[in-house]
């Protein structure tokens, strides 16, 4: 199981509902095409989603696992700054994906 991140005060948090606390994957600047073309953090090319690494999810989460990639939209989210590193809080039902050994083909796993 995934180590809770703690606040400065060294308290352990519990995230609640279906709320994630998420780390970004990589830096949001440049980037490099599959094709090694530099592209810079300008670069206007649409909407473009980001992956991140779940590191605690709320009791109410039912698809997400701690230590789950997931999907999302850049533009809904919260930032939260936990011991000197920036974190993100997202709601489950805003994931586009989610990338995990434990995933399997099969129903999509929605609830609207």
């Amino acid at each position: 199981m995934a180590k809770k991140p703690s606040t400065a005060a060294g308290l352990p948090i519990r995230m609640l509902h279906d709320r994630l606390l998420v780390a970004l994957e990589g830096e949001p600047g440049e980037r490099r095409s599959g094709g090694g073309i530099l592209i810079p953090a300008t670069a206007s090319v649409g909407k473009r989603l980001s992956w991140g690494s779940v590191v605690a999810t709320g009791p109410n989460a039912r698809q997400v696992e701690s230590g789950d990639r997931v999907l999302f939209d850049p533009e809904d989210r919260a930032e939260v700054e936990i011991q000197g590193k920036d974190y993100l809080l997202l709601r489950e039902r805003d994931l586009h994906a989610i990338a995990a050994e434990r995933v399997t083909e099969g129903p999509s796993g929605l609830y609207l």
